[in-house]
């Protein structure tokens, strides 16, 4: 098994921008950016979750929102506010919103195909 990586920005409500390296996570529901990143950008908690981590635990975090720019899109995403040591991961909401998705033979991103009905 592969690890991709893809660099986009990401910007909050103080109109600052951040570069950041993703780990396409294709089992993430939601995107994580480092404590470093989302204070720097000013971004609040908006709600908490539970997630289920690989090894079945859970953990309770912080979730904002938050406007992503890839070389495919941009748009504005649900994020999870990580905490010490979190790496940053693109999650499959984020993908989706996109309307990208991420392809394990080639591991690269790809434009959705669309339905309508």
């Amino acid at each position: 098994m592969g690890i991709t990586y893809v660099e986009g920005r990401v910007k909050g409500p103080l109109e600052k921008e951040q570069v950041v390296r993703f780990l396409v996570d294709s089992g993430a529901t939601y995107s994580l950016l480092p404590k470093k990143v989302w204070t720097t950008l000013g971004l609040e908690a908006k709600r908490r979750e539970s997630f289920a981590l690989a090894d079945g635990t859970t953990v309770e975090r912080a979730v904002s929102e938050a406007y992503f720019v890839l070389p495919q899109g941009q748009a504005h995403t649900p994020v999870i506010l990580g905490e010490e040591g979190d790496e940053a991961l693109l999650g499959v909401v984020t993908l989706e919103i996109l309307g990208l998705v991420f392809n394990p033979f080639d591991r690269t991103l790809n434009p959705m195909r669309m339905l309508l009905g």
